[in-house]
């Protein structure tokens, strides 16, 4: 049966001003989400991941930022969407996770306040109602009591608690679409886990799709259904999450992959991707991106003009470097 596709990006160019001129951080990204799939979007930081997750919601300043291309939502294309039009929309329909939950969550108002902001806005919930729904969803995420957390202000809350709040808000009025943009990365490993189980959890309830904007792909495997990889504002590797892993074929992948810590590689020194991703004004437009970082694979084995490939089905890979890419120190080259 063929998924049923709820959001749908079509060459998207999100372009920041520096003095007189746009350069593109997010430069001709497509991706489709489906129903109750977790699409992962991983990359070093200044990849253009939450650029691309700002971009979806309109998040951006329209005084120096530039966005262009198609974002279909419900057959209608959002990207030029009023603010009136998207406030209609963020929170009810697409929810938003953010990635430091302290500075999200307002230090003055209690949780229980800041999650009934939405279903006022949203719902036609009086207040008895949304009190009820508000105390629902804090037993939702795992907060043990709820009554308490919600009377609690954000500094008296750990940073695992405070996150769940932010996932209680984000689902409030049950969106079609979760964006959540790094919200692991402040938190320890046990709590990046239960975080991630229970967003997978509540996904199953509320049939969402979300999209998990991270850096750390050790954090997706058991999670992802596709994970989009990138790199200097483009996709470089797109595929299920099963088989990126277990078939890596871009060497900006690969590279990343090598770069997880491993229990059996204990002692050995840690794979480093060499070099630095450039900045926007000096990012080549043309070519491979990722070139000047694995200087010893031969020009010639770089296109002219870098483009997606797909080559298996639903497996896609940028350039053709992938084809004879090897680590410089592997033994025999």
């Amino acid at each position: 049966m063929e998924s049923e596709k709820i959001l749908e990006i079509k060459d998207l160019h999100t372009g920041f001003r520096f003095k007189d001129k746009y350069f593109d951080a997010v430069d001709g990204v497509s991706l489709t989400l489906n129903r109750n799939e977790l699409l992962a979007i991983v990359g070093e930081s200044g990849c253009g991941k939450s650029t691309i997750a700002n971009s979806i919601v309109g998040l951006h300043n329209s005084s120096f930022t530039k966005v262009s291309g198609e974002i279909i939502y419900k057959g209608e294309d959002i990207i030029n969407y009023s603010e009136e039009k998207f406030n209609n929309i963020r929170g009810k329909e697409i929810g938003f996770i953010f990635q430091d939950p302290l500075a999200s969550l307002n230090p003055l108002h209690k949780i229980g306040k800041q999650i009934e902001e939405s279903l006022i806005y949203h719902t036609d919930l009086n207040k008895r109602q949304r009190r009820e729904r508000m105390l629902d969803l804090l037993n939702q995420v795992g907060i043990v009591k709820p009554e308490k957390t919600a009377e609690q202000f954000p500094h008296e809350l750990s940073g695992g608690m405070r996150q769940r709040v932010l996932i209680a808000i984000a689902l409030s009025c049950k969106p079609n679409i979760i964006i959540a943009d790094e919200p692991t990365t402040a938190l320890d490993v046990t709590i990046q886990a239960q975080i991630l189980d229970l967003l997978s959890e509540l996904q199953k309830e509320i049939n969402a799709g979300i999209i998990l904007i991270t850096h750390d792909l050790g954090v997706v495997a058991q999670n992802a259904d596709r994970v989009a990889v990138m790199y200097a504002g483009q996709i470089v590797e797109l595929a299920d999450a099963k088989e990126l892993f277990n078939n890596p074929l871009h060497p900006y992948t690969k590279s990343l992959l090598n770069s997880i810590p491993n229990a059996e590689l204990v002692g050995q020194e840690l794979h480093v991707i060499k070099g630095m991703v450039p900045s926007l004004e000096n990012l080549p437009r043309k070519g491979c991106r990722f070139k000047e970082r694995i200087p010893w694979i031969s020009d010639s084995e770089h296109e002219e003009d870098s483009i997606l490939h797909e080559v298996s089905k639903g497996h896609f890979v940028r350039c053709t470097c992938w084809k004879n890419f090897y680590f410089e120190d592997e033994v025999g080259c």
